[in-house]
């Protein structure tokens, strides 16, 4: 089957985070003179009184087709849908101004890159080696490795590989202390040596055994360099301070705001959900255009060209309807589900799967899943992404179910608590877990550690 393109278009407005459909209906206005944001300014009053004179002209003047005529009424009931039931006034040209003055303030972090290049600028270089450095700059990557082989980059910058790796050794004495480097190895010696510590065992467990130190086998270095356990260990966590990625402090990676769709308050002992709709423009369909339709001069091929904008606005006001209304009724079923979880934490968050939902809501499960994607529930423990309440149920031995991110909670806890000299074995863990009712396989806590980052007892052990 091939989608209509205007369905296509009320699939992606579900799909889209709010702050996304934002700039898309910004746009739609842009190039659809019929559609028009309702100003700020104007009171709910005055927006119903106008659609009330609109809607009154409409039926006495208009002498359009039945079609026109049902689209036409979409706008009045896009209206009544914002301010229906509300008593809380639209925001303010003021509100307006404080929230754009908040966005132009953030700050724009420098980027690693751009860092670098300031230091190079200064390093005293003469033009030539400063193209080189320039390119050296150019390839090293946000964790602050170069990247490609040093022949590679002397080939690119008609260099032979020993000048450009001069070149490369007076960037490496740039900060961050680490960058540049052509691998892990180098990076923790270039920081061990500018640390200016006098005792060489870690400079050699760094170069000589770095595979070793990766996975604790500090016994078989202290075996190696002829040392103790003890000294091993100290040098151990000394290396654990470096930084195995300098450049992540100036990470170039942008910024990602969100903006929930859903704000759920408790208002005398229930929970009320309440739609975001303020970062949503209040549309309508202009009367400018809706008077050209009436006016008998207008000739058939502007009416014919109105007609399609305005049938164009009436379906984007409607999708726009059925989104909010579809994202109320998930938010509903959801905070029925756990109202347990936002009255005492992670353990008791229940079971809920999309087609449960869909089932409750009536519309089919990718809806669901189009619905809460990237989309945030602000709630009073927090703000969550919608798909956070959606999770398979483990059942315990007492009949209950219980959340697979409650048992991954519980695993967290029980490692966080554990002897460090004794850290619990995935066996241990899940005997610990059957004493309280929760019956699973060891595989399966073995892939919730992996998840939850976590390594494996060994690596947990304290030498």
């Amino acid at each position: 089957m091939v989608l209509a393109p205007q369905l296509r278009q009320s699939l992606e407005m579900l799909q889209l985070p709010i702050l996304e459909l934002r700039t898309m209906i910004q746009q739609e206005i842009e190039k659809n003179p019929t559609l028009e944001e309702v100003p700020i300014e104007t009171e709910p009053a005055d927006i119903e009184k106008q659609a009330a004179e609109e809607s009154a002209a409409e039926h006495k003047e208009l002498n359009f087709d039945k079609e026109f005529e049902a689209l036409a009424k979409i706008d009045e009931e896009w209206r009544d849908y914002f301010f229906q039931d509300r008593d809380r006034r639209p925001y303010s040209t003021e509100d307006a101004e404080k929230r754009q003055f908040f966005m132009d303030s953030m700050p724009q972090k420098e980027s690693l890159q751009e860092h670098l290049m300031n230091q190079l600028n200064l390093a005293g270089l003469t033009e030539s080696d400063k193209q080189i450095g320039e390119l050296i700059i150019g390839n090293i990557n946000d964790d602050g490795y170069i990247t490609g082989s040093l022949e590679e980059l002397a080939q690119s910058g008609g260099t032979d590989a020993h000048h450009l790796e001069d070149v490369l050794a007076v960037i490496q004495d740039f900060h961050p202390t680490g960058i540049a480097s052509r691998d892990l190895r180098e990076c923790l010696l270039i920081q061990l040596e500018r640390s200016g510590i006098d005792n060489p065992l870690p400079l050699n467990i760094v170069r000589d055994h770095l595979d070793k130190l990766g996975g604790k086998k500090f016994s078989d270095i202290a075996k190696a360099l002829k040392v103790s356990l003890e000294e091993v260990q100290q040098a151990a966590k000394l290396i654990a301070t470096l930084d195995p990625k300098p450049g992540r402090v100036y990470s170039s990676d942008v910024a990602t705001y969100i903006s929930p769709e859903v704000v759920v308050q408790k208002i005398s002992g229930e929970y009320v959900i309440i739609l975001n709709d303020d970062q949503l423009p209040h549309l309508r369909i202009s009367k400018n255009y809706i008077d050209l339709m009436k006016d008998g001069s207008t000739t058939p091929e502007v009416k014919n060209y109105i007609r399609e904008r305005i049938r164009s606005s009436a379906f984007m006001i409607k999708s726009i309807h059925q989104r909010q209304k579809t994202i109320f009724r998930i938010a509903t079923e959801i905070v029925k589900t756990q109202t347990g979880f936002l009255d005492h934490g992670i353990a008791n968050l229940k079971p809920l799967t999309m087609a449960q939902v869909a089932e409750k809501v009536g519309v089919h499960e990718t809806t669901v899943s189009r619905a809460v994607s990237g989309k945030y529930m602000q709630t009073p423990v927090g703000i969550f992404e919608m798909k956070y309440f959606f999770t398979p149920g483990i059942k315990t031995a007492d009949g209950r179910e219980i959340s697979n991110k409650t048992v991954k909670d519980i695993i967290g806890g029980l490692v966080a608590n554990e002897d460090p000299d004794k850290p619990l074995s995935d066996q241990e863990l899940m005997e610990k877990l059957k004493e309280q009712g929760i019956n699973i396989a060891r595989r399966t806590i073995a892939k919730y550690r992996l998840v939850l980052h976590i390594p494996p007892s060994h690596l947990r052990k304290s030498y």
